[in-house]
Protein backbone atom coordinates (compact mmCIF):
# COMPACT_ATOMS: atom_id res chain seq x y z
CA UNK A 1 0.00 0.00 0.00
CA UNK A 2 1.07 3.11 -0.78
CA UNK A 3 -0.07 6.68 1.61
CA UNK A 4 0.26 10.35 0.59
CA UNK A 5 1.08 12.46 3.65
CA UNK A 6 -2.38 14.79 4.31
CA UNK A 7 -1.76 18.11 3.34
CA UNK A 8 -1.27 20.36 6.74
CA UNK A 9 -0.33 23.98 7.58
CA UNK A 10 2.40 23.46 10.36
CA UNK A 11 4.81 26.56 12.02
CA UNK A 12 8.19 26.54 11.65
CA UNK A 13 11.58 28.48 11.87
CA UNK A 14 15.10 28.79 10.91
CA UNK A 15 16.96 28.33 13.96
CA UNK A 16 20.27 31.15 13.47
CA UNK A 17 18.48 32.71 10.99
CA UNK A 18 14.87 33.66 11.59
CA UNK A 19 13.42 35.60 14.55
CA UNK A 20 11.95 33.18 17.54
CA UNK A 21 8.85 33.56 16.78
CA UNK A 22 6.09 33.37 19.92
CA UNK A 23 5.74 30.11 20.34
CA UNK A 24 9.36 29.57 20.66
CA UNK A 25 9.79 31.80 23.08
CA UNK A 26 6.86 30.74 25.08
CA UNK A 27 9.06 26.95 24.75
CA UNK A 28 12.11 28.53 25.50
CA UNK A 29 10.83 30.60 28.83
CA UNK A 30 9.37 26.45 29.93
CA UNK A 31 12.68 25.40 29.30
CA UNK A 32 11.10 23.04 26.97
CA UNK A 33 13.48 24.92 23.99
CA UNK A 34 16.77 25.59 25.43
CA UNK A 35 19.24 27.62 23.00
CA UNK A 36 23.16 26.96 23.55
CA UNK A 37 26.12 28.06 22.25
CA UNK A 38 28.98 25.63 21.53
CA UNK A 39 30.95 24.55 24.61
CA UNK A 40 34.56 25.99 23.95
CA UNK A 41 32.78 29.75 22.37
CA UNK A 42 33.90 32.87 24.69
CA UNK A 43 31.99 35.96 23.25
CA UNK A 44 33.86 38.81 23.01
CA UNK A 45 31.28 41.07 23.94
CA UNK A 46 28.38 41.07 25.60
CA UNK A 47 26.84 42.86 22.43
CA UNK A 48 28.71 40.17 20.10
CA UNK A 49 25.85 38.55 17.57
CA UNK A 50 25.86 35.08 18.46
CA UNK A 51 22.86 33.86 16.44
CA UNK A 52 25.41 32.10 14.00
CA UNK A 53 26.58 30.11 16.16
CA UNK A 54 23.42 29.06 18.20
CA UNK A 55 22.22 25.56 18.91
CA UNK A 56 19.30 24.01 20.81
CA UNK A 57 18.17 21.53 23.06
CA UNK A 58 14.24 20.33 22.76
CA UNK A 59 12.60 18.56 24.84
CA UNK A 60 9.93 16.29 23.03
CA UNK A 61 7.90 13.47 23.61
CA UNK A 62 10.85 10.80 22.57
CA UNK A 63 13.26 12.53 24.79
CA UNK A 64 15.89 15.39 24.09
CA UNK A 65 16.18 16.50 20.32
CA UNK A 66 19.28 18.75 19.75
CA UNK A 67 19.17 21.21 17.00
CA UNK A 68 22.22 22.92 14.82
CA UNK A 69 22.54 25.93 13.88
CA UNK A 70 20.34 26.30 10.51
CA UNK A 71 18.19 22.88 11.19
CA UNK A 72 14.61 23.92 11.06
CA UNK A 73 12.17 24.06 14.75
CA UNK A 74 8.72 22.78 13.94
CA UNK A 75 5.55 23.34 15.64
CA UNK A 76 3.66 20.62 14.86
CA UNK A 77 -0.36 20.26 14.44
CA UNK A 78 -0.58 19.15 18.26
CA UNK A 79 1.38 21.92 19.58
CA UNK A 80 4.26 19.84 19.91
CA UNK A 81 7.97 21.17 18.87
CA UNK A 82 11.01 19.11 16.59
CA UNK A 83 14.27 19.99 15.13
CA UNK A 84 14.44 18.93 10.95
CA UNK A 85 17.38 19.26 8.81
CA UNK A 86 16.98 21.54 6.16
CA UNK A 87 17.19 19.07 3.69
CA UNK A 88 14.28 16.97 5.18
CA UNK A 89 12.13 20.22 5.80
CA UNK A 90 12.99 21.57 2.03
CA UNK A 91 11.62 18.34 1.01
CA UNK A 92 8.55 18.06 2.71
CA UNK A 93 7.59 21.22 2.98
CA UNK A 94 6.73 24.18 1.10
CA UNK A 95 6.12 27.87 2.14
CA UNK A 96 2.46 29.37 2.80
CA UNK A 97 1.91 32.81 1.37
CA UNK A 98 -0.55 34.50 3.93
Amino acid sequence: MKYKKKPIVIEAFKLGVDNFPDWAIEARNKNELITLLPQDYETESPFEDTSHLIMADIHTLEGVMHADNGDYIIKGVKGEIYPCKPDIFEATYEKVEE
